[in-house]
């Protein structure tokens, strides 16, 4: 076994290989750039080295300096993670060649499979069914125009090399093909130096299907069932579960099976991705295509390990180690269902804009022990033996009981909540990398109380400081569609297509949190009356208050019998210290956890998918505050501000021209992915405030329309 592991990444997914790491006994190295010094993934690590500058181009891209790192600290192998130099065929081969094993599939696998156009014709030559497309190199946008309309609209251009929902582009039009091609080819060389793209029909109202697949240098392959992972937004997956609610057993085995033809075909081995699309209508378990696959660990992998109890990347290390698998595939089974939510730095409320910042407060829910297989010498000594962590010394082949066991040995686990992040408190959420701020998964028997977890957990969720995605995932699970399981990849665009505003909430939890605002109120009140004393000792805090929430007022009254509101009790129950940040409460025996923040004239409320701003005020005052003047917000329809932080790619017109509503304005590029600013109105530009090039922040004035 090694005795030291380099994980050449950053953030959640470098903690996450260095924690299985440490398990196991094997000293850890981390890698940073100057953004990350201070980042958990290097204060956790034995060892770290410092690469360069934040730009991913001058450090974590830099193959020389992290194999020159991995030399310098003694480091025996390198975990890639995923991202970066994970499916860099020429990473994997120098590692090779300096005697440091690379805990990943071989170079060719690599090869064979990370270039898309290639990996369809092979998996075409294979038998595995295809997307029809073109598999050529496109020479320029007159040509991807002439493919495009041959294929038939609607057609998506993918980046050769992509992957991660960049260098994707769908298109419905000429226009779009015109629009699109060459910012796809930017992106793909900007984030995977190849700017390759190839085209292919796009298939509307499809479920995003992969296969996790695992194997060793022995030849032994199986599958780990699979991921839905259909919630995705411009092509990013949002939310993933295993299993799928739609694949059956028939299917699951034809996919899988297809899986590691596949991964044989290419003599594959450690741990890697099948990615599938199929028809929603398919019941036969052969309406399936092929996409792509990762020869990589995946980010959503943790769902895998949730339901079938193994250590993804533990299993990776011992693979690259040589040893066997030490079971098969008659040995893998799914148990209970897991969900993973991906939370963004970014914000839904302002159509999905990245976000970036310090964190000023973080706090995740507690994350319980997740029980993964325990992995140990077999009888015969041949490889290793399969049975749970409550199952010490279990037979190969044993089936394990469900639900999962403790992780303890102490009886069985009803669910349990796990979070995977790489950032703390006062940390800085970078333009430079990914907005993936935390993993959120949940475990439990099955898919309604998986999802019920994650509500839950959801709402303890603090975060402050960049914007982010907790409310909308909220909402995600609450969505009656998505709890009935008919989902398609189009599901947040037909579901939100005026973008998100909030979860709609019961007229019950309206009146719980006007309550919750009144008790909060009362508190307060009452705090200020000890500290200060200057009113008199005697002195009570109001028991009668008028909360405004939205365009409702409701009359709190709040006594020792109870809370009523409007006149009704409120079978509730709560308790609130001043300075408290959450309020758990019961509402009708059910539990609630609300997180709370102070405004100038009440509280900012936030549970179950949306946030509310409460105006609380005493009774007998409230009368009054109809004779405050509204301010009126300055009008800014006349200037082009910049959505989020990023940087001017391209500015496409200038000052005296006129322009059409509709007509792109500008090229901003965030978070590695460029959005086109376009005219909300026809009109003439009067004056241009920035130029290709600048650094901007959000609301920086881009130009100025007459």
């Amino acid at each position: 076994m090694f005795k030291k592991i380099l994980v050449a990444n950053r953030g959640e997914i470098a903690c996450r290989v260095m924690r299985t790491a440490k398990k196991m006994g094997i000293a850890t190295v981390a890698v940073y750039s100057d953004a990350d010094a201070r980042s958990p993934h290097v204060l956790m690590a034995d060892e770290s080295v410092r690469l360069g500058p934040p730009p991913a181009g001058e450090s974590y891209l830099l193959a020389d300096l992290i194999l020159l790192a991995a030399k310098e600290t003694g480091a025996d192998c390198i975990h890639p993670g995923y991202g970066f130099l994970s499916e860099r065929e020429s990473f994997a081969r120098a590692c090779a060649d300096a005697g440091i094993a690379f805990v990943g599939p071989p170079p060719k696998a690599i090869a064979a499979m990370g270039d898309k156009i290639e990996s369809k014709k092979l998996a075409k030559a294979a038998g595995v069914n295809v997307v029809p497309g073109f598999l050529g190199e496109i020479a320029d946008t007159e040509e991807a125009a002439r493919i495009a309309s041959d294929i038939g609209y609607p057609v998506m251009m993918k980046a050769s090399a992509g992957g991660g929902g960049k260098g994707m582009r769908l298109a419905y039009s000429e226009q779009d093909v015109r629009e699109g091609f060459e910012a796809t080819k930017r992106e793909g060389l900007a984030s995977f130096g190849d700017d390759r793209v190839f085209i292919e029909k796009f298939i509307e109202s499809p479920r995003h299907i992969e296969i996790q697949v695992m194997g060793d240098q022995h030849g032994n392959i199986v599958y780990l069932g699979e991921r839905e992972c259909s919630i995705q937004r411009r092509h990013q997956k949002v939310v993933e579960e295993a299993p799928s609610p739609f694949v059956t057993p028939k299917m699951r085995k034809a996919m899988g099976e297809q899986a590691v033809a596949l991964a044989r075909a290419v003599g594959y081995f450690s741990a890697g991705t099948v990615e599938l699309i199929v028809s929603g209508a398919d019941t036969t378990g052969e309406g399936f295509y092929f996409l792509e696959m990762n020869t990589r660990l995946q980010v959503e992998h943790p769902v895998t390990e949730a339901v079938t109890g193994l250590d993804l990347v533990e299993l990776m290390i011992r693979v690259a180690a040589g040893e066997p698998l030490g079971f098969g595939q008659d040995d893998v089974t799914l148990n209970g269902w897991a969900i993973e939510n991906r939370v963004y730095a970014e914000d839904p409320y302002r159509g999905f804009l990245p976000s970036i910042g310090r964190l000023v407060r973080y706090n995740p829910p507690e994350s319980s022990e997740t029980p993964y297989v325990k992995l140990s010498p077999s009888p015969s000594g041949e490889g290793l033996g399969w049975g749970r962590a409550a199952d010490a010394g279990a037979g190969l082949g044993e089936t394990p009981p469900t639900p999962n066991p403790s992780p303890k040995g102490e009886g069985l686990q009803e669910a349990y909540t796990r979070v995977d992040d790489g950032v703390r408190e006062g940390g800085e959420v970078s333009m430079f990398y990914d907005p993936m701020i935390a993993k959120l998964i949940t475990w439990a028997p099955t898919r309604e109380e998986a999802i019920d977890e994650q509500i839950a957990a959801l709402d303890a969720f603090e975060i402050e400081g960049p914007g982010n995605n907790l409310d909308f995932l909220s909402a995600l699970m609450q969505h009656p569609r998505f709890r009935s399981g008919n989902i398609t990849t189009g599901f947040i665009a037909e579901e939100y297509p005026d973008g998100f505003h909030g979860a709609p909430a019961e007229p019950e939890l309206i009146e719980a949190l006007a309550a919750i605002a009144a008790f909060a109120a009362t508190a307060e009140a009452d705090r200020a009356r000890r500290i200060d004393g200057q009113l008199g000792k005697r002195l009570r805090p109001p028991s009668d208050w008028s909360v405004r929430i939205g365009e409702t007022d409701h009359l709190v009254a709040i006594s020792t019998d109870g809370i009523t509101v409007d006149d009704a009790d409120l079978d509730i129950a709560l308790e609130y210290t001043p300075g408290d940040r959450t309020v758990e409460a019961e509402l009708d025996d059910a539990p609630l956890t609300v997180k709370i923040s102070r405004t100038r004239t009440g509280f900012k409320l936030t549970t179950r998918g949306a946030s509310h701003v409460a105006r609380v005020l005493p009774a007998h005052v409230a009368p009054y505050a109809q004779h405050m003047i509204t301010k009126i917000p300055p009008d800014l329809s006349k200037f082009l501000l910049c959505p989020m932080p990023g940087l001017l790619m391209r500015l496409d017109v200038a000052a005296g021209d006129k322009v059409e509503a509709g007509q792109p304005l500008a090229v901003v590029e965030a978070m590695k992915m460029e959005n086109i600013l376009r005219a909300e109105k026809a009109g003439t530009v009067k004056s241009v405030n920035a130029a290709p090039g600048d650094s901007l922040a959000v609301d920086a004035v881009i130009l100025e329309m007459e």
